[in-house]
């Protein structure tokens, strides 16, 4: 009798619980939504969280609210959502730096794969390939050989250890199998005002942050990492065509929410992403920067989680080749 009174009192429990999770992804959300951005305010992962912050916001009808958190390359601000509360109030909007910094630093403070819920894909921005105004190569083939022949004095700048133009930067030397002189900063910001003034010499970075610079002629641009080149930059060449054949990086970024959010909340997450998506001012915004909104079926917490494993898988060996680890 005592077994069958524990059985009831389990299964009624877990009835109860089943409840309020269905509830919840019902009524969700009720409050104000915390977005975090594990980059300072400005640069090109923030400029693209605010804009679906915004569109989500209509859509699901409370406010999201951005909130940068940087350092450490981003590991901050995702380890701070790791640890919060699962009830779809705190999200994390990331990059491709999600996948690298499993390898890329040795102390982690959550289990990348399993520390989240996935949400969606929100776009794959392509890199740019860019220098100072002044240098002296005039296209892709002939930075390469000068950066080879001088490669104990050109700077490479980046904007930290984990920021997508360091990842950038390390690809580019696996495929040139040449070390430079890395110059990381503490955010595009800073990196972008040193490349403008001529303190250093070149970066591999996000659209996002170089087309304005590239189209007003401020600093000198040799190449697109995209398969094919961009309308809003139609005179310069693809990397491929520029002759560093195989050369492909887009740094996409993928919302999460902290392990064991109710699945109808990220379900309802996932939905608003779609149709934020495909909000007009979104979409014109996006072009603006040189990318695009995902499709509606990369929008998916499955599409996200294949992403990012596969992401993983890609860039242990080109991180292990560098030997550039974070502690």
């Amino acid at each position: 009798m005592k077994t069958l009174k524990a059985l009831f009192g389990v299964s009624a429990a877990l009835a109860v619980s089943l409840l309020a999770t269905s509830a919840l992804g019902q009524t969700y959300p009720e409050r104000t939504i915390t977005m975090v951005v594990p980059f300072s305010a400005g640069g090109p992962t923030d400029t693209v969280t605010r804009l679906v912050a915004e569109a989500m916001s209509k859509d699901l009808g409370q406010q999201i609210v951005v909130e940068n958190v940087g350092g450490a390359g981003g590991t901050l601000g995702a380890g701070r959502v790791a640890s919060a509360d699962p009830d779809g109030y705190t999200l994390l909007l990331h990059h491709i730096g999600m996948a690298t910094s499993a390898t890329l630093y040795r102390k982690l403070a959550y289990d990348t794969l399993n520390a989240f819920e996935y949400v969606g894909l929100v776009t794959d921005v392509p890199m740019t390939i860019v220098a100072r105004k002044d240098l002296e190569p005039t296209d892709l083939k002939g930075l390469i050989d000068y950066m080879k022949a001088n490669k104990d004095t050109v700077t490479v700048a980046n904007a930290g250890i984990g920021a997508a133009s360091h990842l950038c930067g390390m690809l580019l030397m696996s495929a040139m199998e040449t070390q430079f002189v890395t110059v990381p900063y503490k955010g595009t910001g800073p990196a972008m005002t040193d490349l403008l003034g001529g303190q250093v010499d070149v970066m591999c970075d996000q659209t996002t942050n170089t087309t304005k610079q590239i189209q007003g002629g401020t600093i000198k641009a040799y190449a697109v990492t995209s398969p094919a080149r961009l309308d809003n930059l139609p005179d310069v060449p693809t990397a491929e065509e520029a002759g560093l054949s195989g050369f492909q990086v887009g740094i996409w970024h993928g919302i999460y929410a902290p392990k064991g959010t109710p699945a109808d909340v990220t379900e309802r997450l996932s939905k608003s992403l779609q149709v934020a998506l495909k909000d007009p001012n979104v979409v014109a915004r996006f072009a603006e920067l040189g990318t695009a909104p995902s499709a509606e079926e990369e929008a998916t917490p499955t599409a996200l989680k294949a992403k990012l494993e596969g992401e993983i898988t890609r860039w242990k060996p080109v991180i292990e080749a560098a030997g550039q680890y974070a502690d």
